[in-house]
C-alpha cells in the first residue's frame, strides 16, 4: 500500500467534469458507510438527512484569488504568470511595499533572473530568483497590485479542465468559489465545499448542525504529481492555515460532547489532523500545514468527511485511503465510474462515515 502504483485507476477522460452542475447541490453523492461497508447513491442535498442532528461541519473558508496573469517579456514574447503563494506575497507587500512571491511561468523561453515582465494595465514585474521551474517574482507597482489583480487576473482552473469553447468559462469566477469563501489566498478551490448552497446550509443549521470555519489556502502543490515510487518518500507541499478561537472552541466542545466532527474536504481534514493533539482536541493558531496523510495514519479528530473524487496516484486519494481501506475506496471509485459519476473539481461528491 506504499507503492505509487497502488493508487492508480483507469478513468475515461469523458468522466472528468469540465463544467459545474447547474445547481450545486443537485450534484450526485456516493455514500460510504465504513461500519457496514454499504455503498449508496444519493443527490448531494440528501446530506440533510444523512448527517446527524448534532454533527459539527468544519468548512474551509479560503477564497480563490484571480492568480493567472498575462503579458509579455522585454523581447515581446507572450508570457503567462501563475501566482502560487499569494499569502507570502501579501506578507511581503505589508513588510516592503512590494508584492513578491513564488510563481509559475509559461513562455516559449523561460525568463532569467533580472528579466522584466510587462503585464496588463502597465504593471511591471521583475524575476528575482529562478528556483528550478519556480520563479520568485516582484511586482513593481506596490500597493496598486491588489486592485490590478482583481481587475486583470483570471481564476486559475485546474489543468484537467480543458474546454474547446472559451465562452463556457464566463461564470468560473463564481462557480469555482464556495458560497462561504471569505479569506483570500487560495489558487485552487476546496472543491468539496462547492456543492453547498446558502439555502442548503440554512436547512442544515435549522436541523441543529453547526458550522466551524477554518482557513487553509490551497496551493498549486495540490496538483503536483507524486514522483517517487515509495509514497513515504514524498515531500508534500506546505500551505498557510488559520484556526480561530471561536472555531477551536466549537470543535473542542463537540469533542467533549462526543459529537461527530465532519470535515468538508481534504483540506479541512489535513488542517484538523495537523492541529490535533492525541485526543483530538485543537488549539487556535496560524502557521504552515505540511501533514501528509497516507495509509497507516491514525485519525485523531475527524470522524467523517465530505470529499470529491480525486486524481489517480494523488496525495488526496492516499488521504481518503487512510480514512477507509484503499481497496474499499478503489472499489467505490470503480462503481462511481460504472454509474457515470462526474470526477474532480467540478464533479460529484462522496460522504465517508
Amino acid at each position: 500500500m506504499f507503492q505509487l502504483s497502488d493508487y492508480a485507476y483507469d478513468l475515461p477522460p469523458q468522466k472528468i467534469a469540465q463544467t459545474p452542475c447547474k445547481n450545486r447541490s443537485n450534484s450526485r453523492l456516493l455514500h460510504l458507510d465504513r461500519n457496514s461497508g454499504i455503498v449508496a447513491h444519493h443527490q448531494f442535498d440528501d446530506i440533510l438527512t444523512l448527517l446527524k442532528d448534532d454533527d459539527l461541519l468544519v468548512i474551509n473558508n479560503t477564497k480563490v484569488v484571480p492568480a493567472r496573469l498575462f503579458g509579455q517579456k522585454e523581447t515581446g514574447g507572450k508570457i503567462e504568470v501563475l501566482i502560487i503563494d499569494y499569502a507570502a506575497g501579501m506578507k511581503h507587500l505589508e513588510k516592503t511595499g512590494f508584492f513578491q512571491c513564488d510563481c509559475l511561468v509559461k513562455a516559449s523561453k523561460s525568463p532569467k533572473k533580472g528579466a522584466r515582465l510587462y503585464l496588463a494595465d502597465t504593471v511591471e514585474a521583475r524575476v528575482e530568483q529562478v528556483k528550478g521551474n519556480v520563479f520568485e517574482i516582484r511586482f513593481l507597482n506596490g500597493d496598486k497590485f491588489s486592485d490590478f489583480l482583481k481587475k486583470s487576473g483570471k481564476i486559475p482552473l485546474p489543468p484537467y479542465i480543458k474546454r474547446e469553447d472559451p465562452s463556457s468559462g464566463q461564470t468560473d469566477p463564481d462557480d469555482y468559489q464556495t458560497v462561504y469563501a471569505s479569506n483570500e489566498g487560495a489558487v485552487a478551490a476546496p472543491t468539496a465545499g462547492l456543492h453547498f448552497t446558502n439555502s442548503l446550509m440554512a436547512d442544515l443549521k435549522k436541523k441543529g448542525i453547526e458550522f466551524a470555519p477554518i482557513t487553509l489556502h490551497v496551493g498549486y502543490g495540490t496538483f503536483v504529481p507524486v514522483r517517487v515510487q515509495d509514497i513515504r518518500e514524498h515531500q508534500i507541499h506546505s500551505e498557510y492555515f488559520s484556526l480561530s478561537k471561536d472555531s477551536s472552541d466549537k470543535i473542542n466542545r463537540a469533542k467533549h460532547q462526543n459529537r461527530r466532527i465532519v470535515a468538508v474536504g481534504t483540506t479541512s481534514v489535513r488542517t484538523l489532523e495537523f492541529l490535533s493533539d492525541e485526543t483530538g482536541f485543537v488549539t487556535a493558531q496560524t502557521g504552515q500545514c505540511d501533514l501528509f496523510i497516507y495509509p497507516g495514519y491514525t485519525f485523531k479528530c475527524v470522524d467523517a468527511m465530505i470529499t470529491n473524487f480525486h486524481l489517480p496516484e494523488s496525495t488526496l486519494l492516499m488521504l481518503i485511503s487512510a480514512f477507509y481501506s484503499r481497496e474499499h475506496i478503489l472499489d467505490a471509485y470503480q462503481e462511481a465510474i460504472n454509474k457515470d459519476y462526474r470526477f474532480f473539481s467540478y464533479g460529484d461528491a462522496m460522504l465517508i462515515e
